[in-house]
Protein backbone atom coordinates (compact mmCIF):
# COMPACT_ATOMS: atom_id res chain seq x y z
CA UNK A 1 0.00 0.00 0.00
CA UNK A 2 1.40 3.30 -1.12
CA UNK A 3 1.57 5.40 2.11
CA UNK A 4 0.98 8.53 -0.03
CA UNK A 5 -2.31 7.64 -0.65
CA UNK A 6 -5.32 10.01 0.42
CA UNK A 7 -6.26 9.46 4.01
CA UNK A 8 -9.70 8.14 2.71
CA UNK A 9 -7.52 5.20 0.90
CA UNK A 10 -5.49 4.78 3.69
CA UNK A 11 -8.40 4.47 6.38
CA UNK A 12 -9.83 1.62 4.13
CA UNK A 13 -7.00 -0.34 2.66
CA UNK A 14 -3.66 0.45 4.72
CA UNK A 15 -2.20 -2.66 6.78
CA UNK A 16 -4.72 -5.15 5.33
CA UNK A 17 -3.40 -8.98 5.77
CA UNK A 18 -4.98 -11.84 3.62
CA UNK A 19 -4.76 -15.58 4.59
CA UNK A 20 -5.04 -18.29 2.30
CA UNK A 21 -7.91 -17.65 1.65
CA UNK A 22 -7.90 -14.32 0.11
CA UNK A 23 -10.60 -12.95 2.51
CA UNK A 24 -12.12 -9.79 1.09
CA UNK A 25 -12.56 -8.22 4.94
CA UNK A 26 -9.65 -8.43 7.47
CA UNK A 27 -10.08 -11.65 9.07
CA UNK A 28 -10.85 -12.25 13.03
CA UNK A 29 -7.85 -14.34 14.82
CA UNK A 30 -9.72 -15.57 18.01
CA UNK A 31 -7.24 -17.28 19.47
CA UNK A 32 -4.40 -17.24 22.54
CA UNK A 33 -1.93 -18.90 20.62
CA UNK A 34 -0.25 -20.02 17.39
CA UNK A 35 1.19 -23.00 16.12
CA UNK A 36 4.34 -22.56 14.56
CA UNK A 37 6.25 -24.69 11.60
CA UNK A 38 9.56 -24.70 14.05
CA UNK A 39 11.32 -23.73 16.87
CA UNK A 40 12.79 -20.38 14.57
CA UNK A 41 9.75 -18.94 13.94
CA UNK A 42 8.27 -19.35 17.52
CA UNK A 43 11.13 -17.69 18.81
CA UNK A 44 10.16 -14.63 16.50
CA UNK A 45 7.06 -13.87 18.71
CA UNK A 46 4.44 -11.97 16.75
CA UNK A 47 1.73 -10.32 17.62
CA UNK A 48 -2.50 -11.27 16.54
CA UNK A 49 -2.66 -10.49 13.10
CA UNK A 50 -5.95 -8.46 13.63
CA UNK A 51 -4.20 -6.34 16.00
CA UNK A 52 -1.32 -5.85 13.77
CA UNK A 53 -3.44 -4.78 11.03
CA UNK A 54 -5.00 -2.05 13.03
CA UNK A 55 -1.39 -0.66 14.12
CA UNK A 56 -0.03 -1.06 10.87
CA UNK A 57 -3.51 1.10 9.35
CA UNK A 58 -3.48 3.91 12.18
CA UNK A 59 0.40 4.69 11.66
CA UNK A 60 -0.34 4.92 8.10
CA UNK A 61 -3.28 7.07 9.28
CA UNK A 62 -0.56 9.01 11.13
CA UNK A 63 2.58 9.41 9.00
CA UNK A 64 4.09 7.37 11.79
CA UNK A 65 6.59 4.55 11.39
CA UNK A 66 5.34 2.16 14.37
CA UNK A 67 2.29 1.81 16.34
CA UNK A 68 1.27 0.00 19.64
CA UNK A 69 -2.39 -0.74 20.63
CA UNK A 70 -3.95 -0.83 24.23
CA UNK A 71 -6.29 -1.92 25.78
CA UNK A 72 -8.06 1.21 26.43
CA UNK A 73 -6.35 5.01 26.23
CA UNK A 74 -5.63 5.63 29.69
CA UNK A 75 -3.54 2.93 29.20
CA UNK A 76 -2.27 4.12 26.23
CA UNK A 77 -1.28 7.07 28.38
CA UNK A 78 -0.29 4.49 31.17
CA UNK A 79 2.23 2.74 28.71
CA UNK A 80 3.83 5.74 27.48
CA UNK A 81 4.48 6.88 31.07
CA UNK A 82 5.81 3.97 32.06
CA UNK A 83 8.18 3.38 28.85
CA UNK A 84 9.73 6.82 28.93
CA UNK A 85 9.70 8.19 32.64
CA UNK A 86 11.23 7.24 35.49
CA UNK A 87 11.25 8.34 38.91
CA UNK A 88 12.70 11.52 39.93
CA UNK A 89 11.52 12.75 36.01
CA UNK A 90 9.27 15.68 36.09
CA UNK A 91 6.44 15.78 33.86
CA UNK A 92 4.72 19.51 32.25
CA UNK A 93 0.83 18.70 31.53
CA UNK A 94 -1.64 20.37 30.01
CA UNK A 95 -4.49 21.48 32.67
CA UNK A 96 -6.96 21.29 30.22
CA UNK A 97 -6.69 17.31 29.90
CA UNK A 98 -8.93 14.26 30.82
CA UNK A 99 -9.95 14.17 34.28
CA UNK A 100 -8.69 10.58 34.69
CA UNK A 101 -5.23 11.87 32.87
CA UNK A 102 -5.05 14.07 35.87
CA UNK A 103 -5.74 11.68 38.20
CA UNK A 104 -3.32 9.18 36.51
CA UNK A 105 -0.14 11.85 36.67
CA UNK A 106 -0.85 12.82 39.93
CA UNK A 107 -2.31 10.46 41.90
CA UNK A 108 -0.70 7.34 40.64
CA UNK A 109 2.74 8.05 38.94
CA UNK A 110 3.43 10.63 41.63
CA UNK A 111 3.70 7.81 44.03
CA UNK A 112 6.90 6.65 42.62
CA UNK A 113 8.56 9.54 42.23
CA UNK A 114 7.10 11.32 38.72
CA UNK A 115 6.34 14.89 39.90
CA UNK A 116 3.79 17.20 37.24
CA UNK A 117 3.31 20.47 36.86
CA UNK A 118 0.09 21.90 35.33
CA UNK A 119 -0.17 24.69 32.79
CA UNK A 120 -2.71 26.16 30.52
CA UNK A 121 -2.75 24.64 27.45
CA UNK A 122 -2.98 27.79 25.00
CA UNK A 123 0.22 30.60 26.94
CA UNK A 124 2.83 29.01 25.71
CA UNK A 125 5.06 31.04 28.57
CA UNK A 126 4.09 28.61 30.84
CA UNK A 127 5.05 25.86 29.66
CA UNK A 128 8.47 27.37 29.06
CA UNK A 129 8.43 29.00 32.96
CA UNK A 130 7.51 24.95 34.20
CA UNK A 131 10.75 23.23 32.20
CA UNK A 132 13.59 21.86 34.79
CA UNK A 133 16.70 19.88 34.68
CA UNK A 134 14.57 16.60 34.49
CA UNK A 135 11.85 17.46 32.59
CA UNK A 136 10.88 14.31 30.24
CA UNK A 137 7.76 14.75 29.33
CA UNK A 138 5.31 17.46 27.87
CA UNK A 139 1.87 16.24 27.34
CA UNK A 140 -1.56 17.82 25.91
CA UNK A 141 -4.75 17.24 24.42
CA UNK A 142 -5.98 19.64 21.33
CA UNK A 143 -8.09 20.57 21.10
CA UNK A 144 -9.40 19.96 24.87
CA UNK A 145 -12.27 18.54 26.13
CA UNK A 146 -14.64 20.32 26.91
CA UNK A 147 -13.76 23.56 26.28
CA UNK A 148 -12.22 22.82 23.05
CA UNK A 149 -8.75 24.87 23.64
CA UNK A 150 -6.52 24.69 20.61
CA UNK A 151 -2.67 24.37 21.65
CA UNK A 152 0.43 25.17 18.99
CA UNK A 153 1.55 21.73 18.55
CA UNK A 154 4.85 23.55 16.38
CA UNK A 155 5.43 25.50 19.22
CA UNK A 156 5.70 23.28 21.82
CA UNK A 157 7.03 20.58 19.85
CA UNK A 158 10.48 23.60 19.59
CA UNK A 159 10.38 23.85 23.40
CA UNK A 160 10.27 20.35 24.12
CA UNK A 161 12.79 19.97 21.61
CA UNK A 162 14.88 22.43 23.41
CA UNK A 163 14.48 20.88 26.81
CA UNK A 164 15.42 17.58 25.88
CA UNK A 165 12.29 16.35 26.31
CA UNK A 166 9.64 14.61 24.20
CA UNK A 167 6.33 16.09 23.14
CA UNK A 168 3.27 13.94 23.57
CA UNK A 169 -0.39 14.40 22.09
CA UNK A 170 -3.59 13.30 22.82
CA UNK A 171 -5.34 13.88 19.48
CA UNK A 172 -8.63 12.12 20.04
CA UNK A 173 -10.97 15.09 19.37
CA UNK A 174 -9.40 15.28 16.19
CA UNK A 175 -8.00 11.80 14.82
CA UNK A 176 -5.66 11.96 12.30
CA UNK A 177 -8.35 12.85 9.85
CA UNK A 178 -8.66 16.24 11.07
CA UNK A 179 -5.53 16.83 12.30
CA UNK A 180 -1.40 14.77 12.32
CA UNK A 181 0.75 16.08 15.47
CA UNK A 182 3.41 14.09 14.14
CA UNK A 183 3.41 16.48 11.18
CA UNK A 184 3.78 19.27 13.53
CA UNK A 185 6.88 18.24 15.71
CA UNK A 186 5.51 16.07 18.04
CA UNK A 187 7.32 12.95 19.09
CA UNK A 188 4.19 10.56 19.83
CA UNK A 189 0.69 10.79 19.25
CA UNK A 190 -1.95 9.12 22.04
CA UNK A 191 -5.08 7.65 21.04
CA UNK A 192 -8.34 6.47 22.85
CA UNK A 193 -9.68 4.53 20.09
CA UNK A 194 -12.99 3.77 22.01
CA UNK A 195 -13.63 7.27 21.09
CA UNK A 196 -13.77 8.32 17.31
CA UNK A 197 -11.64 5.38 15.93
CA UNK A 198 -14.39 2.87 16.64
CA UNK A 199 -16.85 5.76 15.94
CA UNK A 200 -19.38 3.70 17.16
CA UNK A 201 -19.49 3.19 20.81
CA UNK A 202 -18.95 -0.53 20.63
CA UNK A 203 -15.98 -1.20 22.26
CA UNK A 204 -12.85 -0.18 24.31
CA UNK A 205 -9.44 0.46 22.89
CA UNK A 206 -6.15 2.82 22.41
CA UNK A 207 -3.07 2.84 20.33
CA UNK A 208 0.27 5.44 20.62
CA UNK A 209 1.87 6.04 17.59
CA UNK A 210 5.51 7.78 16.73
CA UNK A 211 8.96 6.51 15.57
CA UNK A 212 9.94 2.84 15.98
CA UNK A 213 12.57 4.13 19.14
CA UNK A 214 10.21 5.48 20.52
CA UNK A 215 7.07 3.30 20.35
CA UNK A 216 7.80 -0.55 19.00
CA UNK A 217 11.16 -0.84 19.96
CA UNK A 218 10.65 0.16 23.87
CA UNK A 219 6.41 -0.62 24.15
CA UNK A 220 6.04 -3.82 22.96
CA UNK A 221 8.04 -5.33 25.58
CA UNK A 222 5.96 -3.44 27.88
CA UNK A 223 2.71 -4.73 26.53
CA UNK A 224 4.28 -7.87 27.29
CA UNK A 225 5.12 -7.92 30.13
CA UNK A 226 2.82 -5.86 31.76
CA UNK A 227 -0.12 -6.60 29.85
CA UNK A 228 -2.33 -3.73 28.91
CA UNK A 229 -2.86 -5.08 25.52
CA UNK A 230 -5.84 -5.21 22.88
CA UNK A 231 -8.13 -7.90 22.15
CA UNK A 232 -8.25 -8.89 18.70
CA UNK A 233 -11.79 -8.54 18.81
CA UNK A 234 -11.67 -4.75 19.75
CA UNK A 235 -8.88 -4.41 17.05
CA UNK A 236 -11.50 -5.61 14.30
CA UNK A 237 -14.36 -3.51 15.48
CA UNK A 238 -12.37 -0.58 15.38
CA UNK A 239 -10.67 -1.64 12.23
CA UNK A 240 -14.06 -1.32 10.74
CA UNK A 241 -14.43 1.89 11.98
CA UNK A 242 -11.45 3.40 10.55
CA UNK A 243 -12.92 2.41 7.25
CA UNK A 244 -15.41 5.22 7.48
CA UNK A 245 -13.44 7.85 9.63
CA UNK A 246 -12.64 10.46 7.28
CA UNK A 247 -16.29 10.65 6.14
CA UNK A 248 -17.20 10.80 9.97
CA UNK A 249 -15.36 13.64 10.56
CA UNK A 250 -15.71 15.53 7.95
CA UNK A 251 -19.65 15.21 8.51
CA UNK A 252 -19.73 15.58 11.99
CA UNK A 253 -17.54 18.36 11.79
CA UNK A 254 -20.00 20.10 9.81
CA UNK A 255 -23.21 19.20 11.74
CA UNK A 256 -21.12 20.42 14.80
CA UNK A 257 -20.35 24.40 13.14
CA UNK A 258 -24.00 24.72 12.08
CA UNK A 259 -25.30 23.51 15.60
CA UNK A 260 -22.43 26.18 16.83
CA UNK A 261 -23.49 29.46 15.16
CA UNK A 262 -26.72 27.81 16.52
CA UNK A 263 -26.51 28.23 20.01
CA UNK A 264 -24.26 31.52 19.35
CA UNK A 265 -27.27 32.94 18.78
CA UNK A 266 -29.41 31.97 21.85
CA UNK A 267 -30.30 34.23 24.05
CA UNK A 268 -29.89 31.31 27.14
CA UNK A 269 -26.42 31.30 26.41
CA UNK A 270 -23.50 32.88 27.50
CA UNK A 271 -20.87 31.72 25.38
CA UNK A 272 -20.19 29.09 22.91
CA UNK A 273 -17.25 27.09 22.86
CA UNK A 274 -16.06 25.43 18.67
CA UNK A 275 -12.64 25.72 17.36
CA UNK A 276 -14.72 26.04 13.99
CA UNK A 277 -16.17 29.85 14.93
CA UNK A 278 -14.24 33.11 14.33
CA UNK A 279 -15.34 34.14 17.86
CA UNK A 280 -12.72 31.20 19.37
CA UNK A 281 -9.77 32.59 20.85
CA UNK A 282 -7.49 30.02 18.99
CA UNK A 283 -9.41 29.69 15.34
CA UNK A 284 -6.79 31.28 12.96
CA UNK A 285 -4.53 28.24 15.24
CA UNK A 286 -7.36 25.69 14.89
CA UNK A 287 -7.93 26.60 11.29
CA UNK A 288 -4.01 26.32 10.59
CA UNK A 289 -3.25 22.90 12.10
CA UNK A 290 -7.01 21.00 11.67
CA UNK A 291 -8.69 20.56 8.76
CA UNK A 292 -12.20 20.98 10.41
CA UNK A 293 -13.18 21.77 14.05
CA UNK A 294 -14.39 18.57 15.26
CA UNK A 295 -17.33 17.21 16.51
CA UNK A 296 -17.64 18.18 19.72
CA UNK A 297 -18.29 21.78 21.35
CA UNK A 298 -19.21 23.06 24.58
CA UNK A 299 -21.53 25.63 25.73
CA UNK A 300 -22.24 28.17 29.23
CA UNK A 301 -26.38 27.87 29.86
CA UNK A 302 -26.94 31.24 31.70
CA UNK A 303 -27.91 30.34 35.15
CA UNK A 304 -25.46 27.68 36.06
CA UNK A 305 -26.00 23.70 37.17
CA UNK A 306 -29.56 24.29 37.75
CA UNK A 307 -30.44 25.71 33.96
CA UNK A 308 -27.19 23.03 32.53
CA UNK A 309 -29.34 20.06 33.91
CA UNK A 310 -32.53 21.48 32.53
CA UNK A 311 -31.09 21.63 29.01
CA UNK A 312 -29.84 18.16 29.64
CA UNK A 313 -32.95 16.69 30.96
CA UNK A 314 -35.08 18.06 28.74
CA UNK A 315 -33.87 16.20 25.56
CA UNK A 316 -35.63 13.70 24.15
CA UNK A 317 -33.05 12.95 20.92
CA UNK A 318 -29.52 13.29 22.50
CA UNK A 319 -27.73 10.67 25.01
CA UNK A 320 -27.03 11.32 28.21
CA UNK A 321 -23.71 9.94 28.46
CA UNK A 322 -20.16 11.14 29.33
CA UNK A 323 -18.83 9.57 26.15
CA UNK A 324 -17.80 11.29 22.49
CA UNK A 325 -17.00 10.21 19.35
CA UNK A 326 -20.21 8.16 18.44
CA UNK A 327 -22.45 8.58 15.44
CA UNK A 328 -25.05 9.32 17.80
CA UNK A 329 -24.72 12.82 19.43
CA UNK A 330 -23.98 12.80 23.14
CA UNK A 331 -24.57 15.46 26.00
CA UNK A 332 -23.08 15.49 29.70
CA UNK A 333 -22.56 17.92 32.24
CA UNK A 334 -19.23 17.82 32.45
CA UNK A 335 -18.40 19.42 35.77
CA UNK A 336 -20.38 16.15 37.55
CA UNK A 337 -19.32 13.63 35.04
CA UNK A 338 -16.29 13.38 33.01
CA UNK A 339 -14.75 16.15 35.29
CA UNK A 340 -16.44 15.16 38.51
CA UNK A 341 -13.17 13.25 40.49
CA UNK A 342 -11.16 16.72 40.32
CA UNK A 343 -11.61 18.83 43.13
CA UNK A 344 -13.15 22.02 42.27
CA UNK A 345 -10.10 24.56 42.65
CA UNK A 346 -9.14 22.10 39.66
CA UNK A 347 -12.23 22.65 37.69
CA UNK A 348 -12.32 26.05 37.76
CA UNK A 349 -8.23 26.48 36.74
CA UNK A 350 -9.78 24.11 34.21
CA UNK A 351 -12.30 26.59 33.14
CA UNK A 352 -15.20 24.20 34.07
CA UNK A 353 -17.77 25.62 35.22
CA UNK A 354 -21.18 24.85 36.50
CA UNK A 355 -23.36 25.68 33.84
CA UNK A 356 -21.07 24.13 31.10
CA UNK A 357 -22.55 21.25 28.97
CA UNK A 358 -21.03 19.69 26.13
CA UNK A 359 -22.09 18.12 23.28
CA UNK A 360 -20.48 15.22 21.29
CA UNK A 361 -22.24 16.00 17.49
CA UNK A 362 -23.42 12.73 16.05
CA UNK A 363 -24.89 11.88 11.94
CA UNK A 364 -28.31 12.76 12.78
CA UNK A 365 -29.96 15.86 11.13
CA UNK A 366 -28.90 19.26 12.62
CA UNK A 367 -32.32 20.25 12.72
CA UNK A 368 -33.40 17.50 14.68
CA UNK A 369 -30.57 18.18 17.19
CA UNK A 370 -31.66 22.06 17.56
CA UNK A 371 -35.59 20.94 18.27
CA UNK A 372 -34.06 18.85 20.79
CA UNK A 373 -31.85 21.75 23.05
CA UNK A 374 -34.23 24.34 21.97
CA UNK A 375 -36.89 22.47 24.34
CA UNK A 376 -34.81 23.27 27.62
CA UNK A 377 -33.12 26.61 26.67
CA UNK A 378 -36.56 27.90 26.39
Amino acid sequence: MDKKADLATLGVRAGQLRTEFNEHAEALFLTSSFVFDNAEQAAARFTNPTVSMFQDRLAALEGAQSCVATASGMSAILTTAMVHLKSGDHVVCSNAVFGATVQLFSGILGRFGVETTYVSPTVIGEWERALRRNTRLLFLETPSNPLTEVSDIAALAAIAKRAGALLAVDNVLCTPALQRPLELGADLVVHSATKHLDGQGRVIGGAVAGPTALVGEPMIPFLRTAGPSLSPFNAWVILKGLETLDLRMRAQSAAALELARWLEGHRAVARVNYPGLASHPQHALAMRQQKAGGAVLSFDVKGGREAAWRVIDSTRLMSITGNLGDVKTTITHPGTTTHGRLTPEARAAAGVTEGLVRIAVGLEAVTDLQADLARGLA
